[in-house]
């Protein structure tokens, strides 16, 4: 486990709340990336890049093997960023030295609580990630008895939290998605690995948006499925707050790589295409 640093307050671009200052109908934008992949070393010019194209969040995995829920293009990313040396602690730093010098950007940590947390102590490794410098923290696949402990040790390092929950999950899943969630809500379009199409309706997501909303005034981000322009577009009718692409732009790193190109630049031209349709 990382030496935990200080526990400061938040950045100033952190106060006003993840995908704050959107024009009505505008959904706000959250992107995926394992940290490693592109080289941590990147990760400074791909924060600033994202930075200044007003994108709203990046959601930066811990990267981990084998996942579950991820689909080839994911997994191949974390295997390598893992064969590269990314570590719990090297992430940590990483960002820490990028996050002073972000104005909008939010960054969310994901981590995996078997592949980082499992056999260290669930507060030192919170109030590491605050201490990093993190906006909020994700953290995968916690055990149930240990939720309210996660949930209790978040709020004493003063780290929001990002839950999840599925378009289809039952109504006490929802709820308990909604009241833990202290930075916003990630539903999750369909059960499946990562990178495959959508498959619950936008009604089913529009009433799972409202459940949501009846619970809680975080805001909403829709992801799993969410590849251009249009599928955001098609968010924004039902009323998301934000929309989290993966896999896509994800696939787009690796084809630089495959093709001898910076994978920073072919990541920026991918979120202009996304910016693309007006809303």
């Amino acid at each position: 486990m990382p030496e935990a640093r200080p526990v400061t307050a938040p950045h100033p671009a952190a106060r006003p709340g993840f995908f704050a200052g959107r024009d009505p109908g505008q959904p706000g934008l959250a992107v995926f990336v394992n940290a490693g992949d592109p080289p941590l070393a990147a990760l400074a010019e791909l924060t600033a890049m994202l930075d200044d194209q007003g994108v709203d969040c990046l959601e930066l995995a811990v990267p981990f093997p084998r996942s579950a829920t991820d689909g080839p293009v994911i997994r191949r990313s974390a295997d390598r960023a893992l064969t590269g040396g990314a570590t719990l602690a090297s992430v940590l730093d990483a960002v820490a030295a990028v996050r002073p010098g972000l104005r909008r950007l939010r960054i969310a940590l994901l981590a995996d609580w078997s592949h980082s947390v499992k056999g260290s102590d669930l507060g030192d490794f919170t109030r590491a990630v605050a201490g990093a410098g993190c906006d909020a923290l994700l953290l995968h696949a916690v055990p149930p008895r240990l939720r309210a402990a996660h949930v209790e040790s978040a709020q004493d390092a003063g780290l929001p939290l990002v839950t999840t929950c599925y378009a289809v999950s039952s109504p006490q899943t929802v709820s308990a998605a909604a009241r833990a969630a202290s930075a916003y809500v990630y539903l999750v379009a369909h059960y499946g690995r990562s990178g495959t199409p959508a498959t619950a309706g936008p009604e089913r997501l529009a009433a799972t948006l409202a459940a949501l909303r009846a619970e809680t005034a975080r805001p909403v981000a829709v992801g799993f499925g969410v590849r251009t322009g249009a599928d955001i577009a098609a968010l924004a009718r039902i009323g998301a707050d934000a929309a989290v692409v993966g896999s896509a732009g994800v696939a787009r790193i690796e084809q630089a790589f495959h093709e001898g190109r910076d994978p920073v630049e072919e990541f920026a031209s991918f979120v202009r295409e996304l910016r693309r349709p007006s809303f």
